[in-house]
C-alpha cells in the first residue's frame, strides 16, 4: 500500500555456494539481514532496482516491478549470461536471454538470494519513512495492508508515500472523502 518497488539481480559466485538461501518471506528478519550481508559480500555481483510511487502510479503495480527489475540488472557489474525472472513475465526491453520461473524465489539460488537482497532493501527504506511518517507504523508494517495500517490510513488519511493506485488506499480515500475527513 505504501512505498517503493524494489527488485534485486543477484550474480552468486559458484566458489562461495550460500545453502541457507530460501524465499526471503519465510525467513525471519534476522536470518535474511544475515543472508544478505553474506550474499553483498560474496557474490560476483548485486544490482538493486527501485521504482518509486509517482512511476508505481504511472505505469500500475505489474510493469513498475518489471522496471525495477530491469533497472536491477542493469546496474549489475557484469553480463549475466541467463537471467532467472521470479514469475511467468520476462522483463520488457532487456537485450538478455531471460527464463521465467514461476514460485523461482522458492527454486532458484539466484532468484532466492535477489528476492533478499530486495526485501531487505526495501524493508530499510520503510524504516527510515517509518521515521518521517510515524503515525502508519512502517517500522511493523512495512507498508503492507495491514490492520493497524489500514486503521491509521482511516484516522490519517494517507502521506505522500502510499499508492493512490491501490485498492486499500484509495477506497479508504473514497471513505475519508464521503466522511468530509478530507477535501
Amino acid at each position: 500500500m505504501a512505498g517503493p518497488v524494489v527488485a534485486a539481480a543477484v550474480v552468486l559466485n559458484p566458489d562461495f555456494p550460500i545453502n541457507e538461501l530460501n524465499d526471503s518471506k519465510r525467513l525471519s528478519g534476522v536470518i535474511r539481514k544475515t543472508l544478505f550481508d553474506l550474499i553483498t559480500e560474496q557474490a560476483v555481483s548485486v544490482g538493486i532496482g527501485i521504482v518509486d510511487i509517482d512511476e508505481i502510479e504511472r505505469l500500475n503495480i505489474l510493469y513498475a516491478a518489471l522496471r525495477a527489475m530491469k533497472i536491477a540488472v542493469e546496474k549489475l557489474n557484469c553480463v549475466p549470461e541467463n537471467v532467472y525472472v521470479d514469475g511467468n513475465m520476462q522483463i520488457p526491453d532487456l537485450l538478455l536471454k531471460q527464463r521465467c520461473i514461476i514460485k523461482g524465489d522458492c527454486i532458484e539460488p539466484a532468484i532466492m538470494a535477489a528476492s533478499i537482497v530486495a526485501k531487505v532493501t526495501r524493508d530499510q527504506i520503510m524504516d527510515d519513512y517509518a521515521r518521517q511518517y510515524d503515525i502508519y507504523g512502517f517500522e511493523r508494517n512495512k507498508g503492507y495492508a495491514t490492520p493497524e495500517h489500514i486503521r491509521a490510513l482511516l484516522e490519517f488519511g494517507p502521506c505522500p508515500i502510499h499508492r493512490r493506485g491501490f485498492n486499500n488506499v484509495s477506497q479508504t480515500i473514497l471513505k475519508l472523502e464521503d466522511t468530509d475527513g478530507i477535501d
